[in-house]
């Protein structure tokens, strides 16, 4: 197998991965303050993203791809607010557990991985444009 080819979709997988990361991240943060809509209800629910190293049996390579996307179980936040329609009898609603902090966070590292893919991606297509040079 030409070794540039691998290098590219290596790359591409790692691309993949960290788009759908991006995903994740950003309906995280579009949800941060939902609340539930009705009493005794459940606002939105974080969301978790896992990936797993598998081999491609046509190409041989070790590839990255999503496992699981999941649900952070973690206890919702309570604000006092007896006028919400999903406050219970002491007035609390429950808000989502999402941490707008740590999304960023996840947000900029989920960046920094697919640009260093997008990277390794390029100069792979560059070190293929300079071994047809060299071969003409």
């Amino acid at each position: 197998m030409d070794p540039l080819k691998s290098i590219a979709q290596i790359a591409a997988s790692g691309m993949s991965a960290q788009s759908a990361r991006l995903q994740v991240v950003a309906e995280n943060v579009a949800n941060a303050d939902t609340t539930a809509k009705s009493a005794g209800g459940d606002p939105y629910r974080r969301k978790t993203i896992a990936f797993e190293e598998y081999l491609d049996r046509e190409s041989g390579l070790n590839m990255v791809r999503v496992a699981d996307v999941g649900r952070d179980n973690s206890a919702f936040s309570l604000r006092y607010d007896p006028s919400h329609p999903a406050a219970d009898p002491d007035g609390m609603v429950k808000i989502s557990n999402v941490n707008p902090i740590l999304e960023m966070a996840n947000m900029r590292e989920a960046s920094r991985s697919y640009e260093a893919n997008l990277n390794l991606y390029e100069a792979g297509r560059k070190m293929r444009g300079l071994m047809i040079d060299l071969l003409k």
